[in-house]
């Protein structure tokens, strides 16, 4: 394997995480090692408690690796400041979660116009891209409706419409479809597999379901914060 970072978006080498419980210190993950292709679908696969949220968080930005060298869309982002690892997040990385983290005082297009909040556009601009985004997951007539008023899976699409607004150089999904049911689930799914496959977003997506894991390009294992193919 190549070993530059030119091609791959991430590159995690030797990362080691662990947690404090009180007075015991919990090992979590024990020197991943992990590169990821730009434009490559990876399904991240374990048992509860293997580490998958925790190293997704570690590639996302939202937690630090205690060691290692963690590159991320060419930055190595466990030297950068909270401040700068902010920005760095808001410019590069498109979250998709479980339960998925709507405002229920907000309209699907006012929550997707957040993370546009960071840039400097215009209100009319960002109401265009907040737009245009949510047409892309086909939800066009229902840019006025708030959480409440939609199904699940229409939120999850909010969601993905909020993910993709920025136009992010990777999107994190942490169990997207855990919370669906199943003609939901495969909506979703689909989305992401036209997001990778026809855009060329790089997709990293933790889950449990072997069925959801297929629509993945690769699958990785974690368990007991040891990686595998």
């Amino acid at each position: 394997m190549d070993n530059g970072s030119e091609n791959h978006i991430v590159v995690a080498e030797q990362v080691f995480k662990s947690y404090q419980r009180g007075a015991r210190k919990v090992e979590v993950l024990h020197g991943i090692d992990l590169r990821i292709a730009e434009g490559e679908f990876l399904a991240l696969m374990g048992p509860s408690g293997s580490g998958k949220t925790t190293l997704l968080n570690l590639v996302a930005g939202l937690d630090r690796a205690d060691s290692g060298k963690l590159e991320v869309a060419g930055v190595e982002i466990s030297r950068l400041s909270e401040k700068d690892l902010a920005r760095w997040r808001a410019l590069h990385v498109g979250f998709i979660f479980q339960f998925y983290n709507l405002l229920p005082v907000l309209s699907a297009l006012e929550n997707v116009e957040l993370p546009l909040q960071l840039r400097p556009l215009s209100r009319r601009e960002r109401r265009e891209h907040a737009t245009v985004a949510l047409e892309l997951v086909g939800l066009a007539d229902r840019l006025g409706h708030h959480p409440g008023e939609l199904s699940g899976g229409e939120q999850q699409r909010v969601a993905i419409a909020r993910a993709i607004v920025t136009d992010p150089s990777l999107i994190v999904a942490d169990e997207p479809t855990g919370d669906l049911d199943k003609k939901s689930a495969a909506e979703v799914l689909s989305m992401l597999e036209q997001l990778n496959a026809e855009f060329g977003k790089t997709i990293i997506m933790v889950t449990h379901d072997p069925k959801a894991a297929e629509t993945a390009g690769r699958m990785c294992h974690l368990d007991k914060g040891v990686l595998s193919s």
